[in-house]
């Protein structure tokens, strides 16, 4: 740091990320303004300089080895390494500035008097946190499972037993069915789903009542989804559409003349079917299947995963929903809490993966949601966005995790947006494989050079019905076709579960 540079500093006062201090404060004060710097986003401390700017110089002599074997090494905890300089000025006053980045290893906490007092910024002052503040410290330094805390008032009623037994039976095709109430709560809690309460009964966890809860916002205010739809660019007190969405995360599906149908739309079916009329439109003209094409105003498989992510990712410490909103010029997802740990927007984007919520996340994989890669915004919402000239943004504060994609310029849609004529794949949210679809897969993992004939004699199927599961699985992305249709070879492209 230069000299100006500090000066600079210190004319713009104390702030959420600077602090000032005589070098004769107690090791315990010093402390506790780091660490509650380090709780928010790092900061500068600098000793030798009065509250109101006045510079007063240091005058310890051993002020380094004493910040850092006495304050950090013993009041601090986890441990912080920071950067320790002096600065002297023309009438030979020294300054020592000490800092620090933000901590990764939340909360820190300041020990003294056989305690550990946990401190955060508010402004220009340190203060305790309270509970809920240090709840989101634990969960933003990953040492905190918010998906596995209680929720008051629920119990095993409180769940739809068809979707826990669709689940158990037909997604992870356990054949050992709980019997009773027992054996329900003793599989439930193994799971995650249920963790016992305090008064020795068995209650559900925020992750049994996201996925799988009869309405869970009766008990868990932040469980639902708020879509909102505007005519213009900003939010505006008449909206074409403001619905905040109740229902288990997950669809039921079920098993209809050998093939996985949905039976039960889960919230995010449902999302996609209040949204589908604002962002796409039905081509005027009718193709050669007597059919018309429907147009999107947005890669709809990037909406889907960035609001899939919104759950698997949030902070449900925080009590407010997710919200989408969509505008004339843009779509909006509003993620509630700030990145997990030493998350970055960064880090994000370049496709590193730290999960806050893994009960969520893996049970989401279990149907087919999200991939195994944890990689979506990378190798889907970016590229996909790219692919049609439009860079999407994010924005991560203290308080959620903003995602934005831009819209195309073209024809009106139903909200009054504009639309450009083109296809969509359309999306399958999940397609549980049927046992013919895995025995198909089977065949094709044996001999990569399997033609149909030989799939239909091995299965005892005919070809027809090969033809048609076989595009089925190339459709959910389990098998793609390389070369010619005689001489080429099939390639499996993700295991079944």
């Amino acid at each position: 740091m230069t000299r100006i540079e500090l000066l600079e500093i210190i004319n713009n006062g104390e702030s959420s990320r600077v602090e000032f201090k005589r070098d004769t404060v107690r090791p315990e004060q010093l402390a506790k303004e780091i660490v509650a710097l380090a709780n928010l986003q790092g900061g500068i401390l600098m000793l030798g300089v009065e509250d109101d700017g006045v510079i007063s110089g240091i005058s310890r002599a051993d002020l380094e080895t004493w910040i850092m074997d006495t304050v950090f090494g013993r009041y601090v905890h986890p441990l912080i390494l920071p950067c320790y300089e002096e600065i002297q000025l023309d009438d030979g006053k020294r300054v020592a500035i000490v800092s620090f980045p933000q901590g990764i290893s939340k909360p820190y906490v300041l020990r003294h008097n056989d305690r550990e007092d946990v401190y955060i910024r508010v402004g220009s002052v340190s203060r305790l946190a309270t509970r809920e503040q240090q709840a989101q410290l634990y969960s933003t330094g990953g040492l905190l499972h918010s998906e596995l805390m209680p929720v008051s008032g629920t119990s095993l009623q409180s769940l739809d037993t068809a979707r826990l037994e669709n689940y158990i039976r037909d997604i992870l095709r356990d054949p050992e069915m709980p019997i009773n109430e027992a054996d329900w709560e003793n599989r439930l809690l193994g799971l995650g789903f249920m963790v016992p309460g305090v008064s020795g009964q068995t209650l559900c966890s925020i992750a049994g009542l996201l996925l799988f809860g009869i309405k869970p916002r009766r008990y868990l205010k932040q469980a639902g989804l708020r879509l909102m739809v505007f005519p213009g660019v900003e939010k505006e007190y008449q909206a074409l559409l403001d619905e905040v969405l109740d229902a288990p995360l997950v669809g039921r599906w079920g098993l209809i003349k050998n093939e996985q149908n949905l039976i039960d739309s889960g919230l995010i079916e449902q999302f996609a079917s209040r949204i589908t009329p604002y962002i796409s439109s039905e081509a005027t003209d009718i193709d050669q299947y007597m059919r018309r094409e429907k147009n999107w105003l947005y890669p709809f498989a990037a909406i889907r995963e960035t609001v899939i992510n919104s759950f698997a990712h949030r902070d449900w410490t925080r009590f407010v929903d997710i919200d989408v909103c969509l505008y004339a010029d843009r779509l909006e997802v509003n993620s509630p809490g700030a990145l997990p740990n030493s998350m970055t927007i960064e880090k994000m984007i370049a496709g590193q993966r730290s999960p806050r919520n893994p009960i969520i996340m893996e049970v989401l994989r279990d149907y087919g949601y999200v991939d195994a890669r944890g990689m979506g915004v990378r190798t889907k919402v970016i590229p996909l966005m790219r692919a049609i000239g439009i860079e999407p943004l994010f924005e991560a504060t203290e308080d959620y995790l903003k995602t934005v994609l831009g819209q195309l310029k073209g024809q009106t849609t139903k909200s009054g947006a504009s639309l450009i004529l083109r296809k969509e794949p359309e999306q399958t949210f999940f397609t549980p494989l049927t046992d013919f679809q895995r025995e198909l897969l089977h065949c094709i993992e044996a001999t990569p050079s399997v033609q149909y004939v030989q799939m239909a004699a091995q299965t005892d199927k005919d070809i027809s019905t090969v033809r048609r599961n076989i595009q089925k699985l190339k459709q959910m992305g389990f098998i793609s076709r390389t070369g010619s249709k005689k001489v080429g070879c099939w390639e499996i492209l993700r295991k079944s579960s």
